[in-house]
């Protein structure tokens, strides 16, 4: 009785094993064969901040892809405790792709959103669609005119990396227009690009001013300054005086323009902020560094229009 107790046992665990049966199988936490995961990005219930969903699909990149997500956008699950971005008076009437943008059309009403709600919509858009590949960019139209900011000016193209940390809460975020130094072609003139933020307050101005630089630039014929794995260690300002301290990889900066052109692209950007008039750069705390073998940051840095492209 034992041996057929103990055959018994084995052919019951061997069953459990079997593809398709038991518990064991079918359980699996990455995607299936041909499967793509998704995050979709809807506000929670009162409407105060944005979470994200996991959407499976077999469907592969084009229209389709576009489409599905998209509808899984303005339709919440009947099981999820959430509620869509996009307000219930807003329409969305269609998209329109050309190469790495994507223009979402929507009616007049889309601007009627109140504005926190609107920059969470924009945010849960952007951080949906630009997952999809091919997408880098959102550009939002609402009544055939472009988005506008509270400014009045032009919103433009939505990167992922434009929200900062991503939008979680919105009493918690604050937009804003940057005017950022990046090189030229030529890799020996620096050139402005502005850009719109929607960043967290509890992070300085000061450090987001430096988290895109090293995201690099957004506009066509523009090259990157900071090497992508550039490590902000820390950044403070005391009487005007802004106080950078970077990781060791700040030296390893291997791109192919002049060595002053990544301090002063750093320097002139920071020196757009009311709060900054001079910059202090330290690596890993030590001032007595040689940037390039040829910049020494043993020195306070002001503003220089000599790098700019005339």
């Amino acid at each position: 009785m034992k041996i057929i107790r103990k055959w018994m046992i084995v052919l019951f665990m061997a069953f459990l094993l079997l593809p398709g049966c038991g518990k064991l199988m079918g359980q699996r936490d990455s995607a299936q064969e041909g499967e793509q995961i998704y995050q979709i990005y809807y506000l929670n219930s009162s409407g105060t901040r944005m979470t994200a969903q996991e959407y499976r699909t077999q469907t592969e990149i084009g229209e389709a892809l576009i489409q599905e997500l998209m509808e899984q956008f303005l339709n919440v699950p009947q099981d999820v405790d959430c509620q869509t971005a996009l307000s219930g008076k807003a329409e969305y009437l269609g998209y329109k792709q050309e190469d790495s943008v994507l223009y979402l059309y929507f009616d007049n009403n889309y601007t009627s959103m109140k504005a926190d709600r609107e920059i969470l919509c924009r945010a849960a858009l952007v951080r949906t669609l630009t997952q999809i590949p091919g997408v880098e960019f959102i550009n939002i139209y609402a009544g055939e005119q472009p988005l506008m900011d509270r400014s009045g000016m032009p919103v433009g193209m939505l990167a992922a990396g434009d929200f900062i940390d991503s939008i979680s809460d919105v009493n918690a975020y604050e937009e804003t227009e940057l005017t950022l130094y990046f090189a030229d072609e030529t890799g020996e003139k620096l050139i402005p690009e502005k850009r719109q933020v929607v960043y967290n307050i509890s992070n300085s101005l000061e450090r987001v001013v430096v988290e895109q630089l090293i995201s690099g630039p957004q506009a066509q014929g523009l090259k990157p300054v900071l090497e992508p794995q550039t490590e902000l260690l820390n950044i403070s300002v005391n009487e005007n005086i802004c106080y950078i301290n970077f990781g060791s990889s700040f030296l390893n900066n291997a791109l192919e323009v002049t060595a002053e052109l990544p301090i002063y692209a750093i320097v002139n950007s920071l020196s757009e902020l009311s709060s900054v008039n001079r910059i202090q750069i330290t690596v890993n705390g030590e001032q007595n560094v040689m940037f390039r073998e040829t910049v020494s940051l043993n020195d306070l840095f002001e503003r220089n229009l000599d790098y700019l492209q005339q």
